[in-house]
């Protein structure tokens, strides 16, 4: 019999439903998992919500969105995997057959290939959702030559950021604008670019996604730095060559995490040198999805939201 699963759907940008979806039949590679959490994601699902998300292989809608779950197993892949009853960090899902699941995690059950399936400690709660935006912090850090002195933008993702940075032995400040994001540090400055006199930064990883910052960026660079774009930026990008030119500057892009990043924040999170604590601030019922977004997408208070399934349909 084909199981059904409680989703929420992006039926075209703008609009937002909550409706039960179908699943197809399990291959003997994949597990079912009953999912708890989901988050929101503000970078990836705010352009998929608004329609500014570049046309990928299998983009579409309607779409399940996020890549950002923690569930059970509640059945076991037949060839393999996470046993029956293991808590799961599940990264996204394709599995439906009336919606794209390019992302596909915000739903109550999901079909997901085992091999996809993080095993969790059990030391870690709820906020192990934040798993892959971890992995995705600590891809970024590691695309420099050497860890930031400066990261921009203190939301939770800078925050993850300057968390593990701490964590590898780095030093680093942070920039933020919003004056709502300013406290909440754990062991490094946060400041406003506007306070920051420094001009010898070795090393700035920007998260802010903001397409008009570099020439900001270059002027607190030293001679021969680098920054590391790891945000999402919907207009090009430029600089004034002549400041960037004199210091000899070097851009570099990150993207998505690899498999290497989860495995070392898993091991961060095993042997406590990882803190997820404190980044989980809003939840909301499906029923409430459209709010729930609304409110990720717009109020600069909410670091993360959570969508609560519960133990799945």
């Amino acid at each position: 019999m084909t199981r059904r699963t409680q989703a929420i759907l992006f039926d075209q940008p703008g609009l937002i439903a909550t409706r039960s979806l179908q699943l197809k039949e399990r291959e003997a590679n994949e597990a079912l998992v009953a999912i708890e959490v989901s988050a929101i994601s503000t970078g990836t699902e705010r352009l998929l919500y608004s329609g500014d998300m570049p046309a990928f292989p299998g983009m579409g809608y309607p779409l399940v969105p996020g890549y950002e779950a923690i569930g059970r197993v509640v059945r076991a892949a037949d060839d393999g995997g996470p046993a029956e009853g293991t808590r799961v960090f599940v990264p996204g899902s394709n599995g439906f057959l009336d919606a794209k699941g390019l992302f596909g995690a915000s739903a109550s059950d999901l079909i997901v290939r085992a091999d996809r399936l993080a095993p969790l400690p059990d030391s870690v709660g709820e906020e192990a959702v934040l798993i892959a935006l971890a992995a995705t912090a600590h891809h970024a850090l590691m695309r420099g030559e050497h860890l930031p002195d400066l990261i921009v933008g203190h939301g939770v993702l800078g925050r993850l950021a300057a968390r593990l940075a701490l964590a590898l032995g780095g030093a680093p400040k942070v920039w933020e604008t919003h004056a709502g994001r300013l406290s909440g540090a754990h062991g490094y400055e946060v400041l406003s670019p506007e306070a920051d006199a420094r001009r010898d930064y070795r090393g700035i990883l920007d998260l802010s996604g903001d397409s008009a910052i570099l020439d900001t960026l270059i002027a607190h660079m030293a001679r021969g730095a680098e920054i590391v774009l790891a945000g999402f930026y919907k207009a090009p990008l430029s600089f004034a060559f002549p400041p960037a030119f004199m210091r000899e500057a070097t851009i570099k892009i990150a993207a998505e995490w690899a498999p290497s990043d989860m495995d070392a924040v898993m091991a961060r999170l095993a042997d406590g040198t990882l803190d997820l604590t404190g980044l989980l601030t809003h939840r909301a019922s499906p029923g409430e999805a459209d709010k729930a977004y609304r409110t990720a997408f717009q109020d600069a208070d909410c670091l993360k939201m959570i969508i609560e399934w519960g133990a799945g349909a």
